[in-house]
């Protein structure tokens, strides 16, 4: 942004402020200017959507007419990525439209379909193969976006904000910045990622403007370390060439770290959020994210050294012969290296492959399919199952209880005796305790982030920038835990339906007929819908997928690189993973398996 359009910006605010009805703040620094500058980028985003949809009536049989639909929608997206920081705090659920998913998602608990609407999926249909087909749906796409923008100022009547929430809301973009928008997450097709996360960066200046002038000597580094990072997206604008790990290391991860202690210097702190933890040098931080459960701290160590021994002890099976650990091998990363795993009917193999458990605390949705939605009720699941561990409650409940080492702890956490279901919840929160220690982050990457610049080679670092860009592994394998965890807020964790086939024969590929959470809820959109699991320690996981399909890092990428199922013949109508091949060189899966080499935990 231009020097001198940035101080007539911030003059045309200050005077939006004192012309508009919008509350006040009692010893206000920024609000009500972020929210005049709100008001004054809602009415450019309306502007920008009235060319789109003019644009796209226009779209005809010809090429040019629909490049120019594209470029208008690459305009429309920039302005909105002006004012989503506000948009996405402060009217979230009003403004969820803009840019949704372009897939149908269901709402759980009532099971109520989302269709895909908005910035995506708009995006998607203009890259349809005959997008003259497409025009009528995406008038009407556009249309409602343009409705919608066009009512987005009345949100301001009787609206008002205070410094904590404009500063907590900028931090919040800041990790969308780092985690999805230069992973190209809300536009694969456009690649429009770095423009936007520069669109971003501006108006975060913009508003975090009178907080640095009002404390020059505290900001003086933050504000440094924001124009550069600007500067540097400006500089670098092409997505598949874009160095993600320069960037982070040298802007957004310091950035990050500047704001927080900014932000606590002036007093202005305020986390309103479950799971963040602002205190945390940055997003790759080992104490980023906060404990998912409700273990009390001064509990969780005991709690933890008895869970530890219990996951060893086959005492808790049906037959006695069977621990966690059986599946679980900890020399094999808390896996097995088969395919699928041993039943304890000897007949039958179960039919899905044991994951690792590595990071499985940091997880919202628990097993393949994600029925359990806590570790707690994963963990009795797997105790209770006929097939995998064969006990039940009152076995292991009167198992647990009449071991006088256990008993004694179980008592000194708990003050003694309760019923069997309470004890059975206080021995699943020991389970739980212990696999919340298997988060090492002490891998090669981290130790990079962490300043050891030895620690990763070139072809790791050309590794991350492809995971994270012309590859998109990172719009699934969500950082910084590359799982599915859902930035910002790492609140849900998503499914996806990839259509992994039976074998990794793509020559002759096979549908596979496990329909993953289908079995669970008959809605079609969750047919083969599967966890995204976590790529840390992947390089000693193998084999990969639900079913054990691929033995080999280098087939999960070809069949990606291929399309997924619709690329190599398996038709899948409600995949989500993009059916247009990613045209990956040799070399680059080969350095894109190397960086997920360098995520390998060291481990005791």
């Amino acid at each position: 942004m231009n020097r001198k359009i940035f101080i007539s910006l911030i003059a045309f605010i200050i005077c939006m402020v004192f012309s508009s009805g919008i509350l006040l703040q009692k010893s206000d620094i920024g609000a009500t200017a972020a929210i005049a500058y709100f008001d004054h980028q809602s009415k450019e985003f309306s502007i920008a959507t009235d060319s789109l949809v003019e644009t796209i009536k226009r779209i005809d049989k010809d090429s040019i007419s629909v490049i120019e639909a594209r470029t208008a929608l690459l305009k429309c997206r920039l302005r909105y990525k002006q004012l989503s920081f506000f948009t996405s705090y402060f009217f979230p659920s009003e403004t969820a439209m803009y840019n949704a998913a372009p897939k149908y998602e269901v709402e759980e608990p009532e099971l109520e379909l989302v269709e895909p609407m908005g910035l995506q999926q708009i995006e998607t249909l203009l890259y349809e193969k005959n997008v003259r087909e497409q025009r009528e749906e995406l008038i009407m796409q556009a249309q409602a976006l343009k409705t919608s923008v066009a009512d987005l100022r009345t949100l301001l009547y009787g609206f008002h904000a205070s410094d904590e929430q404009v500063l907590e809301s900028v931090r919040i973009e800041l990790i969308r910045i780092i985690s999805l928008y230069i992973s190209g997450y809300d536009a694969p097709l456009l690649k429009s990622g770095i423009a936007e996360a520069q669109q971003s960066m501006q108006s975060m200046e913009v508003v975090l403007a009178p907080y640095l002038n009002d404390n020059k000597e505290d900001g003086l580094l933050l504000a440094k370390t924001l124009s550069s990072g600007i500067k540097y997206l400006n500089n670098n604008t092409a997505f598949d060439d874009f160095d993600r790990m320069h960037y982070l290391v040298n802007y957004a991860l310091p950035l990050q770290q500047q704001l927080e202690l900014f932000i606590n210097k002036i007093g202005l702190e305020l986390n309103t959020t479950a799971y963040l933890n602002y205190n945390a040098e940055h997003i790759f931080s080992a104490d980023f994210l906060k404990n998912f459960d409700s273990i009390p701290p001064q509990k969780r160590k005991e709690l933890a050294q008895l869970g530890k021994k219990l996951f060893f002890d086959s005492r808790l099976s049906g037959n006695g012969m069977v621990s966690c650990s059986s599946c679980h091998q900890a020399e094999n990363y808390f896996s097995d290296g088969k395919k699928t795993s041993a039943s304890l009917d000897p007949t039958h193999l179960l039919k899905r492959n044991t994951p690792s458990l590595h990071y499985v605390s940091y997880q919202h949705s628990q097993f393949w399919d994600g029925r359990a939605k806590t570790m707690t009720e994963q963990i009795k699941g797997v105790l209770f199952n006929p097939l995998e561990m064969g006990g039940n409650q009152s076995d292991v409940v009167r198992y647990v209880i009449s071991n006088v080492e256990y008993r004694s702890k179980l008592d000194s956490l708990f003050s003694g005796r309760y019923n069997s279901n309470e004890d059975m919840n206080h021995i699943a929160l020991a389970f739980s305790a212990y696999l919340s220690t298997l988060n090492p982050m002490n891998s090669p990457f981290d130790q990079y982030l962490a300043g050891d610049k030895k620690a990763m080679n070139t072809t790791q670092i050309k590794g991350f920038n492809l995971f994270m860009g012309k590859a998109q592994c990172g719009s699934c394998h969500f950082a910084p835990l590359f799982n599915s965890l859902v930035p910002p807020f790492y609140d849900r964790s998503e499914l996806e339906v990839l259509g992994t086939p039976k074998t990794e024969d793509f020559t002759k590929p096979e549908k596979d007929t496990d329909m993953g959470r289908f079995d669970l809820y008959k809605i079609k959109y969750y047919k083969q819908a599967f966890k995204t699991p976590t790529v840390r320690n992947a390089e000693k996981t193998a084999p990969y997928m639900h079913n054990g399909a691929f033995s080999t890092l280098e087939s999960v990428i070809d069949f990606y690189n291929k399309g997924g199922a619709n690329g190599v013949g398996l038709v899948t109508p409600d995949q989500t993973l993009a059916s247009k091949p990613l045209n990956l060189t040799k070399p680059e899966i080969n350095a894109i398996i190397q960086f997920i080499n360098s995520l390998t935990d060291q481990t005791k």
